[in-house]
Formats: structure tokens, C-alpha cells, sequence
């Protein structure tokens, strides 16, 4: 095989290599387009407009409020929302105080939350208001000595915050009385309007974001990357959509959370080195907002999973032609396989492409990618992007180099890998080796260089693209009183393309329905966590020294 195959199938103008790389920050980048044009739009939420400069004296000023309450060089600061204005205000303003963005699923439980902010050792929190009581709740069990709250409805249009304010405001949770020691966002915003950028020296070498994932004990880790991390993947993705983008010019839509890598690296980073308009979707499944945006703003870029394509396709507006979905002209699809069905209607209904692509939070979007114009290939995620490795060693040693079509564990070196696991150097030491990532999925590479996945060797369930481990799941369900044995596994889902399952074996003389079992994980687990279906067993497979057969359930 040659050492890669994949670059002789590249669209015509993707680079082999991006190096050297400019030794920038994503602030420096921004920055630079504000002096250009400062009154061009960054941000687009609810029909409000932000511009770059906006942008820029108000993360400003919040950099101060930031220093002012004790933010030092390399602190993490938690932001637990979803997407707005405020998120990405947040985003730049602890950069800018020299911190590291902890960003943090707001849907979390009480202890997935407390767990997550244990984890990166977080002692100032950024909230939204709806979420402000549950990280109150778990901030005497944190290093969290300050939450700083902000209310959605501070950015929206005058029309809408009216009604939300009359209408959804009380109703819906999002009004709240701080406590003694907390602060508002706008008002630590108004404090200290007016003061340029503080004189805090912020390298492209620093730590910049930690992204929460999965563990091989089911035990969330803090992902840890550099600000040159992010800009190196955003270039690399641009590089390879050359073809389809233009600076200035496009809008990309962050339909998906933040608190993600799919968003937070593939889809932000893209978008803001390319000078161009984030449209912020704070709820990813309210299908009605999302059509109502694109027909709005009119997106050239919509990033989504197999099951946001399709749920698109059949929106009664949609069918009956009410939303003009010609403005996009790319859309990337991951975390699920994409089926060519699904691909030719979209691409049929809007006009433009949609590629599919792999990545890990662990690898920030060192990404595979199937390319824009040249061949696609059903069953295969794509071929490395520009700088981007994938080898495939032996599952069993993790060493001999397989041959092509060869299933092995597929491995990936780039120059934006995570540097470790916050404070797990163990951890990060079982993950990375000689500069190789071991992804703990299997596939294998075709003599093009195209790659397939096989299987997920860490067992790792992905309803609808997120993570969901089954030990966490098990160990809920273990503690139900009627529950004597339980198993967890993926199980396919027309819906989400994979959905979590259960199967459960009673106590002798006990019993449980599906719902009960679904009830008492809604307690501890996020809604995506919970089982979608339960099935009732009298006994589990096991191996023949006792341990659970996970696979063969899901078979």
C-alpha cells in the first residue's frame, strides 16, 4: 500500500500539506477581520444580526469582568448553554482572559454536571438561566466559587423577547433570582464597556477548549486542545471545501451544539477563519426553527446527521414548498451512516452536496471526509483530509500495519490532536502512542485510501451522533431494586441510526415494566442516555470465565 493512497484522489486544488501553518490564534484571526470590516456580520440569531466588532468589545469587556473575579492564565471557565450569542461572547472573553473554555452539555443531569465540572476543575461557571438552579445544585460538590447567568432573551429581537418575555419566560424556567455572590452577564458587560482587549498574552501553543467525551470505563473525560489546534482543523477543513466556499460570502449554519466537536471544531472554526456568519440554532431538535432559519438566512453551509436530512426532506413545509432550500450549497454528514438514499433526495433538493465525514473529539476533526466533487464511495465515511494520517493496525496489538480492505483498529496523527485528557495522563498514555491515536473504532482502508467502519471496538452507542457508553447505563439500571442482571447495547434505529437498548433480567418474584426501567433512568441520565427500548430476559449470554457478551445481545 502506498504511505497515502488517498492523496492521489484529492479534488483538484485541496493541498497535500497546509505546513508551515500560521502561528495565529483564532483571536488574531477575528481580530484582523475586524479592523477589515467591522459592521460584517458574525452571528445571526433569531433574525438579529451580530457584527465582528460587536463581537469583539463585548468579549472585551467580559474578558475584564473575567480577570476582575479572579480568572488567571490557564483557568478553565465552564460555559454550560446552548447556542446563542452569549455562547460564543462567553467563548472569546475567557480566551481573552487567557483561560480554557470548558464547554459543558446544559442537558446534563444534576451528576453528569457535577462530575463534568469536578472533572476540568472549573471555578467560574457561564449559565444560561434555564440551567442556573441545576449547576447551583452541584456547585457545593465543585471548585465552582462564581456563576455568572445570563438570560436568553437578552439577544433576541425586540418583537420576540416581548412575547418571550410575556409568554415563555416564567413559564418555561428562564427566570431566576441570583444568589448572594453571583453575577449577571449584561451587567458585568455594561461594567466594563469601552475597555480595549486586555493586555494578556494568548499563543497559538496555549491551552485553549476542553470538549467532554466518552471513556473506555464510561467515565466522561475533559478533551484537551490548543488554540492552534482549532485553527489548524478549521484550515484543513476549508482547504478541503475550497471548491464550494467563498470568505466573506457564506453562511454556516450551528444547528448543532457547541458543547460539541462536530460544532465547536468543524463547523465554528470554519466559519469564523473564513471571515463568514454563524447562524445560531439553540435547540437542534426543534425541526420548525431550523426550517424557519434556513428560510430566513438562506445557509450555504448546513452540517447534520443522517437523521436531520431526513426529518427535512419530510417537514410539511418543506413538502409543500413553502422554504426555499437552494441557498445551500454543502452540507457534511456525520456520527452515522449516511444512506446514498438520503444523500441523492437532498442533494436533489437543494441543488448542492452533501459529503460525509469521521472524526473523534479526540482527534478535534482530524477529519476523514469523502470529497466534494470527486468520487463518492456508498459504505466508506472519506479519505484524510489535507495533513490528516489514518493507518489500520491489528486490533489485538495495536502494531503490524493491516494490508488494504484489511479490518484492523483505525489509528489517526495530525497536527490538531487533543493533547491529552485533563489531569488523566493514564488515560491519555492508552490513547495516543508514538504520536497515533487509537481511536478504538475498526475498519479498514481500500486501496484508494477510502475508509470504512466496521465496527466500534469500545462498544460506543451513537443515537442521532452522540455518545453514549453502556456501563454508564448499566450501572443505573443495576441499582433499580427489581433488577437483578442487566446488559446495554446498540441496536440500529430508523430514527437516530442507532439507538441504546436494554435488557434486563428480574429478581425472582419481581417485576418491572419498560416504562419503570425508562422512568428510573430519566432520574440520572440525559435524555439520549435513556434506553429507547427494553427488552425482559431470564438470563444474559456470558463468556465462559462469566463476562457479559455485549455483541451478542445486540445481535
Amino acid at each position: 500500500m502506498a504511505p497515502k493512497p488517498w492523496l492521489a484522489h484529492y479534488d483538484p486544488g485541496v493541498p497535500e500539506t497546509l505546513h508551515p501553518y500560521p502561528h495565529i490564534t483564532l483571536l488574531d484571526h477575528v481580530r484582523e477581520t475586524t479592523e477589515k470590516r467591522p459592521d460584517h456580520t458574525a452571528l445571526i440569531f433569531k433574525g438579529e444580526r451580530i457584527s465582528f466588532g460587536e463581537l469583539m468589545w463585548r468579549s472585551d469587556a467580559l474578558a475584564h469582568a473575567l480577570i476582575a473575579n479572579g480568572v488567571k492564565k490557564g483557568d478553565r471557565v465552564a460555559i454550560i448553554m446552548p447556542n446563542t450569542p452569549q455562547y460564543v461572547i462567553a467563548e472569546f472573553a475567557v480566551w481573552k482572559a487567557g483561560g480554557i473554555v470548558a464547554s459543558i452539555n446544559p442537558l446534563y443531569t444534576g451528576p453528569e454536571l457535577e462530575h463534568a465540572l469536578k472533572e476540568c476543575g472549573a471555578e467560574v461557571a457561564i449559565v444560561m438561566t434555564l440551567f442556573y438552579d441545576k449547576v447551583k445544585a452541584a456547585q457545593k460538590k465543585t471548585a465552582v466559587k462564581r456563576i455568572i447567568a445570563t438570560n436568553i432573551r437578552e439577544y433576541l429581537p425586540k418583537v420576540l423577547m416581548v412575547a418571550f418575555m410575556l409568554l415563555k419566560e416564567k413559564k418555561e424556567g428562564h427566570r431566576v433570582s441570583l444568589r448572594d455572590g453571583d453575577l449577571w452577564f449584561a451587567e458585568l458587560i455594561q461594567a466594563h464597556a469601552g475597555k480595549k482587549s486586555p493586555d494578556v498574552p494568548v499563543a497559538p501553543e496555549d491551552n485553549a477548549l476542553i470538549l467532554f467525551t466518552g471513556g473506555t470505563t464510561g467515565i466522561s473525560k475533559a478533551a484537551l486542545a490548543t488554540h492552534a489546534s482549532l485553527v489548524a482543523a478549521g484550515l484543513q477543513i476549508r482547504a478541503w471545501f475550497a471548491s464550494s466556499l467563498v470568505e466573506w460570502d457564506d453562511r454556516f449554519m450551528a444547528n448543532l451544539p457547541l458543547f460539541h466537536v462536530f460544532a465547536a471544531v468543524g463547523v465554528q472554526m470554519v466559519a469564523l477563519l473564513g471571515r463568514s456568519a454563524m447562524v445560531l440554532v439553540p435547540n437542534p431538535r426543534d425541526l420548525d426553527d431550523v426550517v424557519a432559519s434556513i428560510q430566513k438566512t438562506k445557509p450555504t453551509f448546513l452540517p447534520g446527521v443522517p437523521t436531520l436530512f431526513n426529518a427535512l426532506m419530510n417537514h410539511p413545509k418543506v413538502v409543500a414548498k413553502q422554504v426555499d432550500m437552494t441557498s445551500i450549497k454543502l452540507c457534511i454528514s456525520g456520527a452515522a451512516p449516511l444512506m446514498l438514499d438520503t444523500k441523492q433526495r437532498f442533494e436533489a433538493l437543494t441543488g448542492g452536496r452533501i459529503v460525509e465525514g469521521y472524526a473523534l473529539t479526540e482527534t478535534m476533526m482530524g477529519a476523514v471526509i469523502s470529497p466534494v466533487e470527486g468520487q463518492y464511495k456508498p459504505g466508506f465515511v472519506g479519505m484524510p483530509v489535507t495533513d490528516v494520517e489514518v493507518r489500520v493496525v491489528d486490533a489485538d496489538t495495536g502494531e503490524r500495519e493491516m494490508p488494504p480492505c484489511e479490518i484492523g483498529e483505525i489509528t489517526v496523527r495530525a497536527p490538531q490532536l487533543m493533547v491529552g485528557y485533563w489531569n488523566r495522563p493514564q488515560e491519555t498514555a492508552d490513547m495516543i502512542k508514538g504520536g497515533w491515536l487509537y481511536t478504538g473504532d475498526l475498519g479498514y482502508l481500500d486501496e484508494d485510501g477510502y475508509l470504512t467502519i466496521v465496527d466500534r471496538k469500545k462498544d460506543v452507542i451513537k443515537p442521532s451522533g452522540f455518545q453514549v457508553w453502556p456501563r454508564e447505563v448499566e450501572e443505573v439500571i443495576a441499582t433499580h431494586p427489581a433488577v437483578q442482571e442487566v446488559g446495554v447495547a446498540g441496536v440500529p434505529d430508523p430514527h437516530a441510526g442507532e439507538a441504546v437498548k436494554a435488557y434486563v433480567v428480574l429478581r425472582e418474584g419481581m417485576t418491572a415494566t419498560e416504562s419503570e426501567i425508562r422512568d428510573f433512568c430519566r432520574q440520572s441520565l440525559t435524555g439520549y442516555k435513556v434506553p429507547k427500548y427494553v427488552e425482559f430476559r431470564t438470563s444474559l449470554p456470558k463468556s465462559a470465565i462469566g463476562k457479559m457478551l455485549r455483541r451478542e445481545l445486540a445481535k
